[in-house]
C-alpha cells in the first residue's frame, strides 16, 4: 500500500487550505469552490445559508444508479478553522507546504485534509453505479460550538433524506471513533453596584459574586470526578467542568459593577445534560437573589452559548463494522474533542468519527499531516465507494 497520496488529493486540499476559512470569517469562497466542482458532475448542492448570509452549509447526493436517496452514506466536515492570531508559523499558514513527509497549512489535520480527499473521489462516485447513494456534507461554525452543522443537519432530514450512516472525517488517526463527550458552554453575567472602595458597604462587588460561582462549577467539577458516573474509554473517564474567562472591574480602587465569566462542562451521555444545566442556572439565581437583597440593581443571569450533543454509538452498530471494512482502525477508545456527530447520531443516523491526523497537531501553529495518512484516507474512501459499487 503507497503511503504517498495521489497529487489530485494533494491538489484539493491545498485549494481547500487557501482558502481563509476562519471561523470570525466567511466560508462562502469556500463553498462556492465545491459547488462549482459538484456542478461539473452534473451534481446540485444545496446550501443552507446562516442567518446574515455571509456563510452557509452545503450538502449534496450522488444517487442510487436507480435514482434513489434513501439510504445510504453521509461523509461530513467542517469547512472553518480556527485563528492563527498569535502563532509563530515557520512558513504561510493559508499556503501548503509538504516538508519532511507532511504536509503543512492551517486545517490540514482539522479537517481539510479529509474534505480534500473526499472533493478528489468525487468524480469516481459520480461514475459509479451505486447500490445506495453518497451523501456529502460541509459545515460552517463547528470551532465555535456547531452552530452550522445543527441547521445543515436538520434540512438534510427536512428534505427527506434517511442515511443509514455517517462518516464524520475529523483527525482520529483513521481510528474508527464510537463515541465522545457533549460540550455545553456558558456565560454567566453578573450585575453588582459600584462605589469607592473605600465605602464597601454602598456597593455590591460583581467579581465577588463571580468568585461564588466559581467556586459552585467548582465543587460540581469535583462531585463527577469523585461520584462518576466514568466511562473508561476515555482519557478523562468523568464529566469535566471549568470556567475558563473571567473578565469584570474598571479600577483597582473601585468596587466592580460588571464581572462576566465563561465556563463548560464536558459530559458523558450518561448524564442529563438538562437538569445539569437547570442545577447551574438554580445556583446563578440564588446568588443573584442575595445580591438584590442588599441591592435591588444587583442580579446574574445565565445565557447558554452552546450545546453540543456528545455521541455513543454502539459497537455493534452497522456503521462501525463497515467502517472497519472500509480500513479504519477498529478501536474502543473514545475522544475528548467533541464534533457534529451528535447532531447526526440525535437525527437518527448511526455516525462514527474517522479521519485522517491526530488532534494533538491541530489548532497548533505548523498545524500538519503526516502524507502517509492521507493516503490512508484515500484507501479509506476508495474501498467506501467500491462497497456501495451496485453488484
Amino acid at each position: 500500500m503507497s503511503s504517498i497520496p495521489a497529487e489530485a488529493a494533494l491538489e484539493h486540499i491545498r485549494r481547500l487550505i487557501a482558502f481563509d476559512t476562519t471561523s470570525r470569517d466567511s466560508n462562502l469562497p469556500l463553498i462556492e469552490h465545491v459547488v462549482a466542482l459538484l456542478a461539473g458532475l452534473g451534481v446540485d448542492a444545496t446550501l443552507v445559508p446562516d442567518d446574515t448570509g455571509a456563510k452557509a452549509n452545503l450538502f449534496a447526493t450522488f444517487p442510487a444508479a436507480d435514482g434513489g436517496v434513501d439510504g445510504g452514506i453521509v461523509l461530513s466536515g467542517h469547512t472553518d478553522v480556527v485563528p492563527v492570531d498569535g502563532q509563530a508559523w515557520s512558513s504561510e499558514p493559508f499556503a501548503a507546504q509538504v516538508r519532511d513527509g507532511r504536509l503543512y497549512g492551517r486545517g490540514a489535520c482539522d479537517m481539510k485534509s479529509f474534505i480534500g480527499v473526499v472533493l478528489s473521489r468525487l468524480p469516481a462516485i459520480a461514475a459509479t453505479p451505486l447500490a445506495e447513494p453518497i451523501h456529502l456534507a460541509l459545515s460552517y461554525d463547528e470551532e465555535v460550538g456547531c452552530f452550522g452543522a445543527a441547521d445543515l443537519v436538520r434540512a438534510m432530514t427536512d428534505a427527506g433524506l434517511r442515511p443509514r450512516g455517517c462518516v464524520v472525517g475529523e483527525p482520529t488517526g483513521m481510528r474508527v471513533v464510537r463515541g465522545h463527550k457533549s460540550i455545553t458552554v456558558i456565560r454567566v453575567d453578573l450585575r453588582g453596584v459600584a462605589a469607592h472602595s473605600s465605602l464597601t458597604p454602598d456597593g455590591v462587588n460583581a467579581i465577588a459574586l463571580g468568585a461564588e460561582f466559581v467556586r459552585f462549577v467548582e465543587q460540581v467539577a469535583a462531585e463527577f470526578r469523585e461520584s462518576g458516573p466514568f466511562d473508561d474509554a476515555y482519557v478523562v473517564p468523568y464529566t469535566t467542568a471549568t470556567v475558563n474567562r473571567i473578565d469584570g472591574g474598571i479600577a483597582v480602587n473601585t468596587i466592580p459593577a460588571a464581572c462576566t465569566l465563561t465556563f463548560e462542562f464536558r459530559a458523558l451521555a450518561a448524564v442529563d445534560l438538562a437538569a445539569t444545566i437547570e442545577r447551574f442556572r438554580a445556583e446563578a439565581q440564588r446568588i443573584g437573589d442575595e445580591a438584590a437583597r442588599r441591592h435591588s440593581a444587583a442580579g446574574v443571569e445565565l445565557t447558554v452559548l452552546a450545546s453540543v450533543p456528545g455521541v455513543d454509538t454502539a459497537a455493534d452498530a452497522g456503521i462501525v463494522g463497515r467502517a472497519a471494512d472500509w480500513g479504519g482502525v477498529p478501536s474502543d477508545g473514545k475522544v475528548t474533542y467533541g464534533t457534529e456527530a451528535g447532531l447526526f447520531d440525535r437525527a437518527g443516523i448511526p455516525t462514527v468519527v474517522c479521519g485522517p491526523g491526530e488532534i494533538a497537531q491541530a489548532h497548533a501553529p505548523d498545524e500538519f499531516i503526516e502524507l502517509d495518512q492521507i493516503a490512508a484516507c484515500e484507501r479509506f474512501v476508495d474501498r467506501l465507494i467500491d462497497d456501495l459499487r451496485v453488484r
